[in-house]
């Protein structure tokens, strides 16, 4: 039986254990925090993350990291993005030569402006055919109800994604498979911070143009930074691009949206902080997208205003004046 190991006991780190083990994959949870592993372990719950959810008999967590990679085919990531370098130091040394690295997190590192599998590389000397991406229209409560989704689960190495694909694969889950890591994964980063920008707008009571203009223009942001990397611009018009988007632009499950809603309905960064409480990727990503576009000479003018906004203090109202003062100069999409 193939054997994955999840190390993230969060919200997408716990629905992803329910999708293996329906999918009939031997999983385990690694997780900090002893009395969220207990729980999950003695009860099949998690309720600080996914209340009212049961989990398979089958999922088993534990604290101790050697003890879930002993004979993992997966180690699934699931960890806040700007983490990952610093957990995944520590662990390397734990991850068996064969073990493929999945992750399934959506940033761009602070200061390197790298994407997550680059890291990954970095850290452990992993070849691209042990780094895997999935990525998609994966709101965690939803998948964790079986609710119908789809994915993309991308490696360098085809029929590696094959095998993760097989590995993840329920009645309820479908992953389709494709070999352009940037591209899903500057999908998954990019649209946590237009979802912070569609929530900005529902916060200040904006309609559905405005979201619509927001959603369209941000995905071809996404599409020209992706070009510039290297990416497939047809990853964008997918399940990694355009269906990521919509769903974090449109859900309020997304913890993107939810906080650039408080944004624009006048709370403060902190304010928005400590009622959403959890990770929200796109409040620290934003800048490192920035960043990374700079340096390969994109326009970005979605993502300059949020990072506006998220660091810089600027109002959202003096912003979106300021973009819409922007020059009419006939634009392609990419």
């Amino acid at each position: 039986m193939t054997r994955a190991a999840i190390f993230g006991t969060g919200n997408w780190g716990t629905a992803f254990s329910l999708v293996l083990a329906d999918a009939g994959t031997d999983t385990v949870l690694c997780g900090r925090r002893a009395e969220v592993v207990d729980r999950i372990e003695r009860e099949h719950h998690n309720p600080e993350y996914l209340p009212g959810i049961t989990l398979p008999e089958t999922v088993h967590a534990t604290t101790d990291p050697a003890a879930a990679l002993d004979g993992a085919d997966f180690l699934v990531l699931t960890i806040p993005a700007q983490s990952l370098r610093e957990s995944l130091t520590r662990w390397a040394p734990l991850i068996p030569p064969q073990t493929v690295l999945v992750s399934l997190m959506k940033g761009i590192e602070l200061g390197t402006c790298m994407r997550m599998s680059q890291v990954i590389a970095e850290v452990t000397g992993a070849a691209p055919d042990r780094i895997a991406v999935v990525s998609g229209p994966n709101l965690a409560q939803e998948i964790a109800e079986r609710h119908p989704a789809a994915c993309v689960v991308a490696c360098a190495d085809q029929s590696v994604a094959e095998r993760l694909q097989k590995t993840c694969h329920s009645p309820y889950f479908r992953p389709y498979t494709n070999t352009d890591v940037i591209g899903c994964e500057l999908g998954g980063a990019v649209k946590n911070v237009i979802g912070l920008a569609a929530g900005i707008a529902d916060g200040m009571g904006l309609g559905d143009n405005t979201k619509a203009s927001l959603i369209t223009r941000g995905l071809a942001e996404t599409t020209r930074l992706g070009l510039a990397l290297g990416a497939d611009p047809y990853t964008f018009s997918g399940l990694a691009g355009l269906g990521d988007l919509v769903a974090t632009c449109a859900s309020q499950l997304s913890r993107n949206h939810r906080f650039g809603s408080l944004l624009g309905s006048g709370r403060t960064v902190a304010e928005a902080q400590q009622e959403v409480r959890q990770t929200t990727e796109g409040v620290k990503s934003c800048a490192s997208v920035l960043e990374l576009a700079r340096r390969h000479g994109v326009e970005m003018p979605l993502v300059e205003t949020v990072v506006a906004v998220v660091h810089d203090g600027r109002s959202p109202r003096e912003m979106l004046a300021a973009l819409m003062a922007r020059s009419a100069k006939s634009e392609s999409l990419y």
